[in-house]
Protein backbone atom coordinates (compact mmCIF):
# COMPACT_ATOMS: atom_id res chain seq x y z
CA UNK A 1 0.00 0.00 0.00
CA UNK A 2 1.39 3.83 -0.68
CA UNK A 3 2.33 4.67 2.68
CA UNK A 4 1.40 8.28 2.05
CA UNK A 5 -1.89 7.50 2.89
CA UNK A 6 -2.48 7.92 6.62
CA UNK A 7 -4.31 5.49 8.58
CA UNK A 8 -7.02 7.68 8.55
CA UNK A 9 -7.25 8.17 4.94
CA UNK A 10 -6.87 4.80 4.13
CA UNK A 11 -10.09 3.85 6.32
CA UNK A 12 -12.28 6.57 5.02
CA UNK A 13 -11.15 5.55 1.60
CA UNK A 14 -12.18 1.77 2.37
CA UNK A 15 -15.88 3.12 3.44
CA UNK A 16 -15.99 5.31 0.80
CA UNK A 17 -15.84 2.55 -1.55
CA UNK A 18 -18.12 0.49 0.35
CA UNK A 19 -20.95 2.86 0.50
CA UNK A 20 -20.33 3.07 -3.67
CA UNK A 21 -20.71 -0.35 -4.22
CA UNK A 22 -23.89 -0.74 -1.68
CA UNK A 23 -25.77 2.68 -2.85
CA UNK A 24 -24.53 2.55 -6.69
CA UNK A 25 -24.53 -0.96 -7.21
CA UNK A 26 -26.44 -2.92 -4.47
CA UNK A 27 -23.54 -5.09 -3.85
CA UNK A 28 -21.94 -5.74 -0.33
CA UNK A 29 -18.13 -5.53 -0.53
CA UNK A 30 -15.90 -6.75 2.16
CA UNK A 31 -13.42 -4.57 4.40
CA UNK A 32 -10.37 -6.71 2.19
CA UNK A 33 -11.95 -6.50 -1.18
CA UNK A 34 -11.83 -2.73 -0.93
CA UNK A 35 -8.54 -2.50 0.48
CA UNK A 36 -7.43 -4.27 -2.34
CA UNK A 37 -9.53 -2.18 -4.88
CA UNK A 38 -8.23 1.07 -3.29
CA UNK A 39 -4.66 -0.45 -3.70
CA UNK A 40 -5.29 -1.00 -7.32
CA UNK A 41 -6.77 2.68 -7.37
CA UNK A 42 -3.86 4.55 -5.82
CA UNK A 43 -0.75 2.31 -7.87
CA UNK A 44 -2.92 2.24 -11.47
CA UNK A 45 -5.14 5.43 -11.36
CA UNK A 46 -3.13 7.03 -8.67
CA UNK A 47 0.02 8.62 -10.83
CA UNK A 48 -2.98 10.36 -13.68
CA UNK A 49 -4.31 12.48 -10.58
CA UNK A 50 -1.07 13.40 -9.28
CA UNK A 51 0.17 14.58 -12.73
CA UNK A 52 -2.96 16.22 -13.24
CA UNK A 53 -2.50 18.00 -9.54
CA UNK A 54 0.70 18.80 -10.61
CA UNK A 55 0.25 20.36 -13.81
CA UNK A 56 -3.11 22.53 -12.37
CA UNK A 57 -0.71 23.97 -9.49
CA UNK A 58 1.73 24.37 -12.61
CA UNK A 59 -0.81 26.87 -13.97
CA UNK A 60 -1.53 28.53 -11.30
CA UNK A 61 1.66 29.33 -11.04
CA UNK A 62 2.59 30.51 -14.56
CA UNK A 63 -1.13 32.69 -13.56
CA UNK A 64 0.60 34.16 -10.48
CA UNK A 65 3.49 34.55 -12.04
CA UNK A 66 2.39 37.00 -15.05
CA UNK A 67 0.49 38.73 -12.44
CA UNK A 68 2.88 39.47 -9.91
CA UNK A 69 4.95 40.78 -13.27
CA UNK A 70 2.57 43.14 -14.00
CA UNK A 71 1.99 44.26 -10.69
CA UNK A 72 6.06 44.94 -10.80
CA UNK A 73 5.74 46.64 -13.75
CA UNK A 74 3.03 48.85 -12.96
CA UNK A 75 5.36 50.23 -10.07
CA UNK A 76 7.76 51.31 -12.15
CA UNK A 77 8.04 55.26 -12.46
CA UNK A 78 9.86 57.47 -15.39
CA UNK A 79 13.41 58.09 -14.98
CA UNK A 80 15.82 60.67 -16.24
CA UNK A 81 14.96 64.22 -17.54
CA UNK A 82 11.72 64.54 -19.53
CA UNK A 83 12.35 64.68 -23.52
CA UNK A 84 12.17 68.88 -25.10
CA UNK A 85 10.96 68.65 -28.58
Amino acid sequence: MNKSLSKEQREYMIDRLQEYFELERDEQMGELAAGQLLEFMVKELGPFMYNKGIYDARQMVEQKVVNLDEDLLSLERPAGRPQRY
